[in-house]
């Protein structure tokens, strides 16, 4: 629990220092694009949480262009079928917590999130210990998403979805 023991002593945004590393599972992203990325949560609540973050620092969507929007959206878009392919998913959450009141644990920085769900996914441990149980490592669920994004076949049907 190292992140408990030594908290980052790091200056400035989390999210404008991490497109600055290697795309490996140190960083956790997974994909980039020409607007935004797409990075799992080191603190998922479910295995496959991630969150597509644009690389412009703007506190809201508002502060965001059309075509930053436009690319964020069809990263999710992407992210929704990968993650229903690879962890077959039976429904999702999706939304972004837009400021510190709102439950931003980066308020400075908007970010979306996408977190596959399914039936029957909250237990005992859930609902009275407050525990989340994970059956996947968080380097498993890097290595596993990485292929999907990289996968022809997965660039294809995002590229069918966007014509």
């Amino acid at each position: 629990m190292e992140y408990l023991q030594n908290p980052s002593e790091q200056e400035g945004c989390l999210f404008c220092r991490l497109p600055s590393q290697t795309d490996d599972p140190s960083s956790l992203i997974v994909h980039r694009s020409v607007h935004a990325f797409v990075v799992l949560n080191r603190y998922p609540y479910t295995n496959g949480h991630v969150m597509i973050v644009p690389f412009a620092h703007e506190a809201s969507l508002e502060g965001l262009d059309s075509p930053m929007l436009q690319d964020l959206i069809l990263l999710m878009q992407r992210a929704l079928s990968i993650l229903r392919s690879e962890y077959k998913a039976d429904a999702f959450n999706l939304g972004a917590n837009i400021g510190e009141a709102a439950g931003a644990g980066i308020a400075g920085h908007v970010h979306l999130h996408v977190l596959p769900r399914w039936s029957g996914d909250t237990n005992f441990m859930a609902t009275t210990a407050e525990t989340r149980v994970l059956p996947e490592t968080l380097d498993q669920t890097y290595e596993r998403l990485t292929r999907a994004w990289r996968s022809p076949i997965t660039n294809a049907a995002a590229r069918t979805a966007r014509s």
